[in-house]
């Protein structure tokens, strides 16, 4: 094991030795006491030519041409199991000869098909991502095809319809096999699927119509500088100015959002919230009343009673009256301290802004203010707290004592840019090799922007008994390191460092037999609990010092006041902020599950109801800019907050006061990240916890740390 240096003059030295990250000061004391360190990184490294991982089918880069090949490849072999299993007798149909060849080529094509795909995330070359793009577009219209087989429906029906299963799981596969087909309406009549069909391909087009509305970049405001004061200079440097001195500010969301939280004049803050929400106007609304109706009649042709039952059958939820129940607990639950934050938000917009009432649109300006003088938190200064290097060197080593892990990286494997990175993943007890992860968390040209997780092979259990190892990809844009200056990271990338972090545990954890069930593919609604769980790790003081440090001499960790400020902090303002979002999932909740509903008529009711008498704002409409409701979320807007709430009841019941309790740790990886989507998702947080989930931990959580 190799200590932190712990001077400031070393850093330099020690930001160049890619083989190693460091530790912090306190964090080097405990690891070297606990002999719990890095230690992958010095003892157990492997220095390997550059090919593939061993257990791994991902290729990495591959040409334009090779891309697109291995795509018709794909496709091609594809075709020829599917036509295979379509040929098997109904009378002769077995696991055997239906089952397994489907499986089997989904855990084989996956790392395949994602080795054409993700390129269009990281590649420097525009001709690798536009081959990337379309062979994604190949690939995406051949599953479509695939998954409208009648062929192949009838002969896994009737698997199904013997009953002879293998396992629990292959039960569960077979299962969601048979109602894939279905909810692509292969049990209908020709007529009706053919309506199914022409139904898809109409919300589709409207979906990316409303989208399309939504970006269209031309809206602007015209505001003086007096108008924007409170707007920090950096803002003024990202607009154009009209003839007569004005600054044109862009109706986009982060020129909205800085006005709303920082400008200091009312009318203008009410001026940008109002031109904000009438954006697409009534083009947008008649888009998505058309599309909701269109929904509906997909929706019933598919057997279901609305569309919202169709899009949450599939969830942890299960039922929308599920839904509402929990969203209207949530609200009621917070209601009282909701108040109490809106009246002391009334109180300093009193001061300040005489008898002006207060509206909506002063939410964040007011309770940035509140924050600042309650709060004595600097994220800028805050933020040279947290060098790169530091902050991977205890997210490393906190999940490797966590869930008895060991991570070594692999020299010299094939990567496709300098920065990218390579460990693998072995079980620290049996040293059994558990998954590869690649590391590409560096800013650069043409990379995707945000911090996130792709699969890129997922884990399953072959017939004759061997198992694939999952891979991963974590993608972030961090500032580098550049003359022996340490890149530093925003509060904000550090937590969602871990909560990405957690979903690359969480993928190569899982145990699933099926690569359909393995990893991140399993019910939306449960799929950030885990990675939620872990990200309240970053408020607890333990963790936060064991992954700071400043950047001129790492032994000093950020103080404890300011660990309690920061939890303290995270939690100002959240039962009237959590109001506003109950608010959206409440109205795209209602407007898919019902028929005939004025979409502009129910935000007006709603909004006064549910943030507690504040009037909408006049004459904007939610339903033309809601890009929610369009496409990707629509009836399913209520998961973040579901998975938010759940993930405080693992944390508060399991994790709290000891937040890297291995046993605690190990039990959660062989509980929770172990099952995948074989387990039923209440089922498993119901194992772990001992008992059903619950909001009760979720609403305390809110009243603990209120102002």
């Amino acid at each position: 094991m190799k200590e932190s240096e712990g001077k400031s003059e070393k850093i330099a030295k020690h930001n160049k030795e890619r083989n190693l990250l460091a530790l912090t000061g306190a964090a080097a004391l405990l690891a070297l006491a606990a002999n719990l360190a890095f230690s992958a990184f010095n003892s157990h490294r492997k220095k390997t030519k550059k090919k593939d991982l061993p257990g791994s089918n991902v290729r990495v880069n591959l040409s334009p041409s090779e891309i697109l090949r291995l795509a018709d490849r794909i496709i091609a072999n594809s075709k020829a199991v599917h036509d295979k299993v379509a040929s098997v007798p109904l009378d002769k149909v077995s696991i055997v000869n239906v089952v397994s060849p489907l499986a089997e080529l989904e855990a084989e094509q996956f790392p395949l098909i994602q080795s054409c795909v993700f390129p269009k995330f990281v590649s420097t070359s525009d001709e690798v991502r536009k081959a990337s793009a379309e062979a994604e577009r190949r690939l995406d219209a051949h599953a479509l095809m695939c998954s409208m087989r009648e062929d192949v429906y009838l002969v896994i029906k009737a698997v199904a319809a013997r009953g002879e299963w293998t396992s629990a799981e292959a039960k569960c596969y077979i299962k969601s096999l048979v109602r894939e087909f279905e909810r692509n309406g292969l049990n209908l009549t020709v007529t009706k699927r053919e309506e199914v069909q022409r139904l898809r391909t109409q919300m589709d087009e409207l979906s990316l119509q409303y989208i399309k509305n939504l970006n269209d970049r031309s809206s602007f405001l015209l505001l003086s500088e007096a108008e924007l004061a409170g707007l920090p200079p950096e803002f003024f440097k990202g607009l154009d100015k009209a003839e007569d001195g004005k600054f044109k500010v862009n109706l986009r969301s982060n020129f909205v959002a800085a006005v709303l939280e920082l400008c200091k004049v009312g009318r203008t803050r009410r001026m940008v919230a109002v031109a904000y929400g009438k954006r697409c106007g009534d083009v947008n609304l008649s888009v998505l009343e058309n599309l909701v109706q269109l929904r509906h009649k997909y929706a019933r042709l598919l057997g279901y009673s609305n569309y919202a039952d169709y899009a949450v059958d599939l969830r942890m939820a299960k039922t929308t009256s599920k839904v509402f129940e929990f969203l209207e607990d949530i609200s009621i639950n917070l209601t009282d301290l909701a108040t109490k934050e809106l009246n002391m938000l009334k109180d300093l917009k009193k001061k300040e802004e005489g008898g002006v009432p207060f509206g909506i649109e002063d939410l964040l300006y007011y309770a940035k203010r509140v924050e600042e003088q309650k709060f004595d938190i600097d994220f800028g200064a805050l933020k040279q707290y947290f060098p790169v290097n530091l902050v991977l060197s205890g997210v490393f080593k906190i999940f490797q004592d966590l869930f008895g892990l060991r991570f070594e990286e692999i020299l010299d494997a094939e990567v496709w840019h300098g920065d990218v990175r390579v460990f693998s993943v072995f079980d620290l007890s049996s040293r059994e090799l558990f998954g590869y992860f690649y590391h590409d968390i560096y800013a650069r040209e043409g990379k995707y922007g945000q911090t996130c997780v792709v699969a890129l092979q997922n884990g399953a259990l072959s017939s004759n008994g061997a198992r694939q190892v999952p891979v991963a990809l974590l993608i972030s844009q961090f500032e580098k390191d550049i003359s022996g200056h340490p890149g530093l990271l925003r509060f904000s990338e550090v937590v969602n460092l871990f909560h990405e972090f957690g979903h690359v545990v969480q993928h190569i954890c899982n145990r699933a037999s099926f690569a359909r069930f393995s990893g991140l593919r399993i019910d939306p609604d449960f799929v950030e609990i885990p990675a939620q769980v872990l990200e309240n790790l970053c408020y607890e003081s333990f963790v936060l010092k064991l992954i700071s440090g400043f950047h001129q001499d790492i032994t000093k960790p950020i103080k404890d006041d300011i660990c309690k400020s920061l939890k303290r902090w995270r939690h100002s303002f959240s039962a009237l902020k959590l109001k506003q979002e109950i608010l959206y999932c409440l109205y795209d909740q209602i407007i898919h599950s019902a028929d005939n509903i004025d979409v502009v008529e129910l935000f007006k009711h709603l909004h006064p109801k549910v943030m507690l008498g504040l009037p909408v704002l006049e004459g904007i409409n939610l339903a033309s800019c809601f890009p929610r409701s369009a496409i990707g979320y629509e009836a399913a807007c209520y998961s973040r907050i579901w998975s938010e709430v759940f993930a405080s009841d693992v944390f508060a019941s399991k994790f709290h006061g000891d937040p890297l309790n291995q046993y605690i740790g190990m039990q959660f990886r062989n509980k929770v990240f172990g099952p995948g989507g074989a387990k039923e998702p209440i089922e498993v947080l119901s194992d772990f916890l001992g008992r059903e989930p619950s909001i009760q931990a979720f609403v305390d959580s809110k009243s603990e740390y209120s102002l």
